[in-house]
């Protein structure tokens, strides 16, 4: 059984952990979102090395660029980009965060709060028009991450499903992988053909991040309702025997 080999301490270490004091009651609802999903296949020497124990990576191992373009929430609007490594947690497919940048100090403080989203805050921008999608990362002055998507073509609403995430974050309970489970509610979806014109592994948790082929990209107009957390799971044990609820 494949599972996952980084070290824990180390990820506590390398990854911006969030820290949540108490365990939220409310949902969130975001409105007005413009979501773009980008995946792309891994090298091989990434597969096992990316995810702590209780984890299983995909074969072929990859990751995922998820960019939100929020224009309604409780912290106003944002824009939001996650990296995340396609793995699964005892039969569940999920995507473990390895950074997560946000536009506004009161987004990033929030979705870390509440969420454990390994976020800081940076230049995100993300333009979408009739024949092309842009996104641009610049985090302390540099370009971390670049994707242009172009040729949209129209899908069924429900034709694009997004796996659960997982962010690592000290908890009330201790260090836990904490389940985010947003509920993706589109309006209307398009499939592109995209490229990342740049994209630097290190600065999203690793230098081990290096998409070599992109497989698929989306872009949804949706809102999203982000539940109150509900599960976290021990990182050091799988989840058959790690889970607890909250």
């Amino acid at each position: 059984m494949l599972v996952g080999s980084a070290s824990i301490d180390v990820l506590l270490r390398d990854l911006a952990t969030a820290t949540i004091d108490a365990f939220g009651t409310q949902d969130v609802e975001l409105g007005a979102v413009a979501c773009l999903q980008v995946v792309a296949e891994m090298r091989k020497r990434s597969r096992e090395a990316l995810l702590p124990p209780s984890l299983h990576p995909t074969i072929p191992p990859a990751m995922s660029l998820q960019v939100w373009d929020v224009g309604a929430s409780p912290w106003g609007a944002f824009t939001m980009v996650m990296c995340r490594v396609s793995c699964r947690s005892g039969v569940r497919a999920r995507g473990f965060t390895t950074a997560a940048f946000v536009s506004t100090e009161a987004a990033c403080r929030e979705l870390r709060r509440q969420f454990g989203f390994p976020a800081r805050v940076a230049d995100v921008s993300l333009r979408h028009g009739y024949d092309r999608v842009t996104a641009t990362v610049t985090f302390e002055g540099n370009v971390i991450a670049q994707v242009e998507a172009i040729d949209p073509e129209p899908m069924a609403n429900d034709d694009v499903q997004y796996t659960g995430i997982l962010n690592l974050a000290h908890t009330p309970n201790g260090a836990r992988l904490v389940q985010v489970e947003p509920h993706h509610h589109a309006t209307r979806v398009e499939r592109l053909r995209a490229a990342l014109r740049s994209f630097d592994g290190a600065a999203w948790g690793s230098a081990l991040l290096e998409p070599a082929f992109v497989v698929s990209s989306s872009l949804a107009l949706e809102s999203v309702e982000i539940p109150a957390i509900r599960f976290v799971c021990k990182p050091d044990q799988l989840a058959f025997t790690g889970t607890e609820a909250v």
